[in-house]
């Protein structure tokens, strides 16, 4: 059976191809809109809550709900679409290879875990090293070509160097989640140095980056990315220029909001516990230290120019990285982001992170850190293990993955897309709620590719 709510979008379909485990007759439909308990379907994220009787018990109910999608009943020909059809036409429409299944409720992170092969979590110091090896002799290789490219090359050069540096990022991620080495004391000094180039205070980026793995897509409490609530979009309604800025930012600027978040989060000490304080000071001395001796030799060796030059074109290029690997591994149209009473640990990590394919020099560069679903289930996975931790969840619990090869088509539908956060839809665009003020999405719109 099906039915449809135009306004919502929401597809309904009957019994699922997989028996729940243990005979239970309940399910959980991942974005949060429905749960079949009994005989009844419960919909939920609507103001009214409506409750449809069964003429008959089903296994399971499968539900995917999406801001802006076509009807299965749309299909050519009047043919009614399959789930499994209806998420093919949904992947192709965001730029995704693959849109995984919501997660019964029976299915725990710990499943998950108790999966993966044992070794993908051992520590190996010569491959640990190697990463660092990779990131040094890399970026010693950007700046040498910064030294020596014409002026025409500089953007190639620019662009090698700051993914190099996006590295340092991961091997200090590494060291922050003690999968760098069995020693602590070595993962924090490594964890600091190989921040220092990028300025991030390595201790406040890991107090806030363990909270965004406990509470992944949990609104108001993830600290990485989340849509912007309605009313306090609302809000900057007294303030146009905020209000534009907003919509600049997660529009055409978000490659680089990253910025932003750096600067927001990492440098004020009323937002840390006290207990964090004293660690967080440290790597605030840290890098206003290196600030403090970096710049100004660069400069006396090289002049403003090549402080432009060396440091904050590379260092761009690394926030664009920064951003947009962020984005991608927990926004689309279909991953909802849920509050703390409805939110479940499988949906997000495994049903809510995104794997995302970028080309090989990229993945050699950046160790990896796109092979993104594992470290989700578990941050204790060394980035030279992901890909073998990934093989493992893709022969047991592979349709439950979303899945993507980056392209055009999966940028522009999160840059226009993936704005203020809707219970019924997920997300609405700026240019639905304010078209007036949308330019900049309009923009985004009509010059962004749709190559897929």
């Amino acid at each position: 059976m099906a039915c449809r709510l135009a306004d919502s979008v929401f597809l309904f379909k009957g019994s699922y191809e997989n028996p729940v485990q243990n005979g239970k007759n309940v399910a959980h439909c991942s974005p949060g809109i429905c749960n079949l308990k009994g005989n009844k379907l419960v919909w939920k994220g609507f103001r009214q809550q409506r409750h449809l009787q069964c003429k008959k018990k089903t296994t399971l109910i499968q539900a995917v709900a999406v801001p802006v999608a076509p009807s299965p009943a749309d299909a050519e020909n009047g043919k009614q679409l399959s789930d499994a059809e209806y998420r093919k036409q949904l992947s192709e429409r965001y730029g995704f290879r693959h849109i995984g299944e919501p997660i019964s409720e029976n299915v725990t992170l710990r499943d998950v875990i108790d999966s993966l092969p044992k070794q993908v979590f051992d520590i190996d110091d010569v491959k640990a090293w190697k990463t660092v090896l990779i990131s040094v002799t890399s970026y010693a290789l950007g700046l040498f070509m910064i030294s020596k490219a014409p002026w025409y090359l500089l953007p190639l050069a620019w662009a090698w160097t700051g993914t190099a540096v996006t590295g340092f990022f991961v091997v200090g991620h590494d060291c922050a989640h003690k999968s760098f080495s069995k020693n602590k004391l070595v993962e924090d000094i490594v964890g600091t140095l190989a921040f220092l180039p990028l300025i991030y205070p390595y201790e406040p980026w890991r107090f806030k980056h363990d909270r965004h793995h406990a509470k992944t897509n949990m609104l108001s409490e993830d600290t990485a990315w989340e849509p912007l609530p309605k009313e306090e979009f609302d809000n900057f309604d007294s303030s146009p220029l905020w209000r534009k800025a907003i919509i600049y930012g997660y529009g055409p600027f978000r490659p680089w909001m990253s910025i932003g978040h750096w600067l927001i989060w990492h440098f004020n000490l009323k937002k840390f516990r006290p207990s964090e304080v004293k660690r967080v000071k440290i790597s605030l001395a840290c890098v206003f230290t290196f600030m403090a001796i970096g710049w100004p030799l660069i400069i006396y060796k090289t002049g403003i120019i090549g402080w432009i030059k060396f440091w904050l074109m590379p260092w761009l290029g690394y926030h664009f990285w920064m951003s947009t690997f962020t984005m991608v591994h927990h926004t689309a149209p279909h991953i909802p982001f849920k509050a703390s009473e409805e939110w479940n640990a499988v949906q997000a990590q495994l049903n809510g992170t995104v794997h995302c394919d970028y080309p090989q020099w990229i993945e050699i560069l950046c160790h990896d850190i796109n092979v993104h679903i594992p470290h989700h289930i578990s941050p204790r996975i060394p980035s030279y293990n992901l890909r073998a931790a990934h093989k493992s969840l893709q022969e047991n619990w592979g349709r439950y993955l979303n899945e993507a090869t980056w392209n055009w088509r999966l940028m522009k539908t999160i840059m226009t897309v993936c704005h203020v956060y809707n219970k019924e839809q997920n997300y609405v665009s700026f240019d639905q709620l304010t078209p007036e003020e949308s330019h900049p999405i309009a923009f985004l719109k009509k010059v962004m590719p749709e190559y897929a």
